[in-house]
């Protein structure tokens, strides 16, 4: 069975996978080793091989920020009577009633 030919042209622009191609190939991470394996079976680290990363040192000035707010304070439920907290199925059915109604 092939698949059609607007189908296969969807799915050509999709990363390959190890199906799609001969013995050999080997999809990895693309985070490379940071070491070598011993004949004994243990791993020794290259340090010269870890990445490091530099800090700015006028990192406080910066303009740039990130995606998400440092000013958000995580919100806490409140299950005042509820033994098992946020597990509780009831509690869940009650607040799945609340958001979708009922059907």
């Amino acid at each position: 069975m092939k698949p059609t030919a607007s189908l296969y042209s969807r799915l050509r622009r999709l990363p390959l996978t190890t199906k799609q191609v001969s013995n050999g190939f080997y999809k990895g991470t693309g985070t490379g080793a940071m070491g070598r394996h011993t004949k004994h079976g243990g791993y020794v680290i290259e340090w010269r091989r870890v990445r490091t990363y530099v800090v700015p040192e006028q990192l406080k000035d910066c303009k740039l920020t990130p995606f998400v707010t440092q000013k958000l304070r995580p919100t806490k439920g409140r299950f005042e009577g509820e033994s098992k907290g946020a597990l509780s199925g009831h509690r869940y059915l009650a607040r799945w009633k609340e958001e979708n109604g009922t059907d």
